[in-house]
């Protein structure tokens, strides 16, 4: 079996690399031209993950590098061979997209719409009219922050929290509406928010939770007074828009990736099969709030709505104002059908995402301790 996969070297794709070759001899890796040794990045993280030295050495002969440009008809290829790859494949994944949720609408629909677009066109083509899986998200849900949100449910009614689902849901119309048109089936995996323990380096995509870490770099070079976190001092309250019940569905990458692996070798039902990839059990608002609180000497606070007298401190925390919303949300995303076919264990990986755990994944050490907190 012939299998390709965009988004190779990104935060789920090096992970998804890692799970496809222990079921397949090759894969072909279409990378962005220009963009550097995809070879190279996928070699390094697996040093990184402590993959087995065997399968390491195997690399450079088992991965096919292709350059294309995802946001060109017929990727950026001549179209003879564009015709060549369509010709040769029987499995494409879809990894590939823009993850900045604050990115401006057509900087996205560039790369998660058109990008689909264009290799749902590759598909199309293919002599042995390859199966199509494409990563999504389960954000397609958009702004509605309670109830339950299921599989089935693809609508823009609620409307959404930032460009970046728009542009997904976008996306996802696309592939439901390629199913239809042409009669061939479609999987859609709808991960959650990805998150790892892995620490960081600057050898890796970085981890979806990282721009914590630059919101209090900024705060704390800003002009107004940096919170001192020295013992026996008092440290500055920040405000952020939340709800103290709040939940956030984080799933731990490595577990999604083989999950969706799994979900793959299921026989496809002819139409768009949709799955939610979800972690069994939400984590609380006050965690995220905890993580801030690590790796910064603050105590946040959180409030119904922002405050009309933000201190400078709050208007430095306000740079992402993408996530803000999901500190908000008492949702829950429905996995029925993942757990029929593969169990309760599919969700339940047996990592406990905690805040030890995505502190790990994002760098951030254990606070000093400090007393006189409000």
């Amino acid at each position: 079996m012939r299998v390709a996969l965009t988004g190779a070297t990104g935060f789920l794709g090096l992970r998804l690399v890692r799970e496809l070759l222990q079921l397949h001899d090759s894969l072909t890796i279409l990378t962005h031209a220009g963009s550097g040794c995809a070879l190279g990045r996928i070699t390094r993280f697996m040093e990184l993950s402590d993959a087995p030295a065997a399968l390491i050495a195997e690399l450079p002969g088992r991965l096919r590098v292709v350059e294309t440009d995802l946001c060109r008809p017929g990727l950026g290829l001549p179209a003879a061979a564009f015709q060549r790859l369509a010709d040769e494949l029987d499995v494409i994944w879809h990894s590939a997209g823009n993850i900045n949720l604050d990115d401006e609408i057509g900087h996205l629909r560039r790369v998660n719409v058109e990008g689909t677009r264009n290799v749902l066109e590759l598909a199309a083509v293919g002599a042995r009219r390859p199966l199509v899986h494409h990563i999504g998200t389960a954000f397609v849900g958009g702004a509605r922050r309670e109830g339950v949100v299921y599989e089935d449910e693809l609508d823009d009614r609620q409307g959404f929290e930032n460009s970046y689902e728009q542009s997904k849901y976008e996306a996802e119309v696309l592939v439901h509406d390629w199913s239809r048109l042409h009669g061939r089936p479609v999987v859609v995996m709808r991960p959650g928010v990805l998150v790892t323990d892995l620490p960081p380096s600057p050898e890796l995509p970085q981890h979806p939770l990282q721009f914590l870490t630059r919101i209090v770099q900024v705060a704390l070079c800003g002009d107004g007074p940096a919170p001192s976190g020295v013992p026996g001092e008092r440290r500055p309250v920040v405000r952020l828009v939340g709800h103290p019940r709040g939940h956030l569905n984080l799933m731990p990458v490595e577990h999604a990736a083989a999950v969706m692996v799994q979900l793959a070798s299921r026989p496809p039902s002819g139409r768009a099969d949709v799955y939610h990839v979800v972690h069994h059990h939400d984590v609380a608002t006050a965690v995220l709030t905890a993580l801030v609180e690590r790796l910064a000497p603050v105590t946040v606070r959180l409030v119904a709505r922002k405050p009309d007298d933000p201190t400078p401190l709050e208007a430095a925390t306000d740079l992402y104002p993408g996530f803000t919303p999901y500190l908000s949300h008492r949702r829950r995303f429905d996995d029925t059908r993942v757990r029929n076919l593969l169990g309760a264990a599919a969700s339940s990986s047996g990592i406990r995402v905690d805040l030890d755990y995505l502190a790990a994944g994002i760098g951030a050490g254990r606070p000093a301790a400090t007393t006189g907190a409000p």
